[in-house]
C-alpha cells in the first residue's frame, strides 16, 4: 500500500509540473486562445522584403501589434500584409504605415504614423498609405554599374 501511495503522490507532481510547464509555454510565446483585445488591419506593399510573419508593429517606437499574415494580392499583383493592433489604439484612415529596419542589417518590422483623419480603421479595413523597405542591395547594385560606366 505504501508503494502505491508513492506511485500517486509521483503520478500528482507529474500532472502538475506537465500543467506547468504547459502554461509557460503559452506565456511566454504570447498565445492568445481569443483574440478579442486585437484587430486586424491589412496593407499593400509593392515590396514586402525582408519582413516575416511575428514581425513587430510600432507607433512612435512603442510596440503595439504584431505581423499576422504576408501572402499576394492576386488582384493587385503587390504584397498584402496582415497585422493585428491592440483595441486601445485607434488608427485613423489616412494613417501611414512604412517597413523599417531596425539598425542597419536589422530585422524588418512595420512602423505606423497616425493620421489626423476622424475616420476610425474597424478589422479587416485596408491600409493604402504605404511606404515599402529601402532595398539595400538594388541601390548599391545600382551605384557599382553607374560608377562603372564612368
Amino acid at each position: 500500500m505504501n508503494k502505491r501511495k508513492i506511485e500517486l503522490y509521483v503520478g500528482f507532481f507529474m500532472i502538475i509540473g506537465l500543467v506547468s510547464v504547459g502554461y509557460l509555454i503559452l506565456a511566454i510565446g504570447e498565445f492568445q486562445v481569443f483574440s478579442q483585445n486585437r484587430y486586424t488591419v491589412h496593407g499593400f506593399f509593392s515590396s514586402a522584403t525582408g519582413l516575416k510573419t511575428g514581425a513587430r508593429v510600432e507607433i512612435a517606437g512603442v510596440e503595439v501589434g504584431t505581423v499576422s499574415k504576408i501572402s499576394i494580392d492576386k488582384e493587385r499583383l503587390v504584397a498584402k500584409v496582415a497585422f493585428t493592433i491592440e483595441n486601445t489604439i485607434e488608427l485613423s484612415e489616412d494613417s501611414i504605415v512604412s517597413v523599417k529596419t531596425s539598425g542597419i542589417i536589422g530585422e524588418k518590422y512595420l512602423d505606423i504614423l497616425p493620421g489626423g483623419s476622424p475616420i476610425v480603421l474597424e478589422e479587416g479595413d485596408e491600409l493604402t498609405n504605404t511606404e515599402s523597405s529601402l532595398d539595400i542591395e538594388s541601390l548599391v547594385r545600382k551605384f557599382i554599374f553607374n560608377n562603372d560606366k564612368s
